[in-house]
């Protein structure tokens, strides 16, 4: 009898290719690049499982590629915006995606953004490696202070408060703005519950931790820059589109604040390019979840949602519960 078959779309940790591998056919995209469209709808042809990132979009189409055998749709990501959540439960297929296991890194991730653009670190490096330090001067790269400071979170799950608590260790000040109090969180860390617009008013540092749905396209636009202060500083490490990168670019370019740190955008892996010349944004290429450990756990919960759902159990996780009750 044939061994069920899985296209795992991009290159992930060997100890989870071999996972799959103890079980099942796989299929993997073995080169450091996105599947066109054509070749992925290919590719998932006569799949009973796919292993997919959150540049793979998973909609009807994909689905009708793929085939009535395609049972789960496991996305390498807590994301899952990629994911067309009706056309998957329409055609009984489970879909399921990675949280909790990459909470603590995006979390250090956002912290350090927000103390690399605070401190200027960035392009502080860059003039060293272009040979223009001649010495120490008492207002040379000049940055901001960070004990005693406000950070504004806007999005209290579980990666916001996580940054919450590592805020507090770094004695600032904390403030959120979330549809729910959290009475636990404010008394662990002496936070504070505000509406979005006093969050603008009197943040020092902004870091977004935001789903993305469509109330929160462009959650921060021109009108959210102006309000916030001169001073202020913008961390992004939910996702992209939450940001209008053409009013963040002119917000920086004209000193409406100060700077940015920003892991996501709006056109991956295209930027907006007025984004790229600004000295006072620090822009990665959606890294806050890359680490060792963290990588190697995302694709853990991935494989174990495939071999769960092709052995007819439930996953571990699942973003359309409604089919499991079909």
């Amino acid at each position: 009898m044939a061994r069920p078959s899985v296209l795992v779309t991009r290159m992930i940790p060997q100890e989870n290719l071999d996972q799959l591998r103890e079980r099942f056919d796989v299929d993997i995209n073995a080169d450091e690049r996105i599947l066109p469209r054509d070749e992925l709808l290919a590719r998932a042809k006569g799949k009973d499982a796919i292993l997919s990132m959150l540049t793979d979009t998973i909609d009807g189409e994909f689905l009708d590629a793929a085939g009535p055998q395609c049972r789960v749709v496991a996305n390498f990501a807590v994301g899952f915006n990629n994911f067309d959540v009706a056309a998957a439960t329409a055609r009984k297929v489970i879909l399921t995606n990675t949280p909790g296991v990459l909470d603590d890194a995006t979390a250090t991730h956002a912290i350090t953004l927000m103390l690399a653009t605070a401190r200027r670190v960035v392009e502080a490096d860059k003039f060293l490696r272009a040979g223009k330090w001649v010495g120490w001067a008492p207002l040379f790269f000049i940055g901001l202070d960070i004990d005693g400071q406000t950070l504004g979170i806007a999005g209290l799950g579980r990666i916001g408060k996580n940054v919450g608590r590592k805020a507090k260790g770094l004695g600032m000040k904390v403030i959120y703005s979330d549809m729910r109090r959290d009475a636990e969180f404010e008394a662990e860390v002496g936070a504070r519950h505000v509406d979005k617009e006093t969050l603008l008013r009197e943040s020092d540092f902004v870091s977004l931790h935001v789903p993305l749905m469509p109330e929160t396209r462009h959650f921060i636009g021109e009108k959210e820059l102006a309000a916030m202060k001169p001073t202020a500083v913008l961390i992004n490490t939910s996702r992209g589109p939450v940001v209008d990168e053409k009013a963040l670019a002119r917000a920086l370019k004209n000193k409406t604040i100060w700077g940015a740190g920003i892991d996501v955008f709006e056109n991956e892996p295209q930027v907006e390019p007025e984004l790229l010349p600004l000295d006072n944004a620090i822009l990665v290429p959606h890294i806050a979840s890359g680490t060792t450990e963290t990588r190697l756990n995302m694709g853990r919960i991935a494989v174990r949602n495939i071999i769960k759902v092709l052995g007819g159990e439930p996953p571990e996780t699942c973003v359309n519960p409604d089919v499991l009750r079909r």
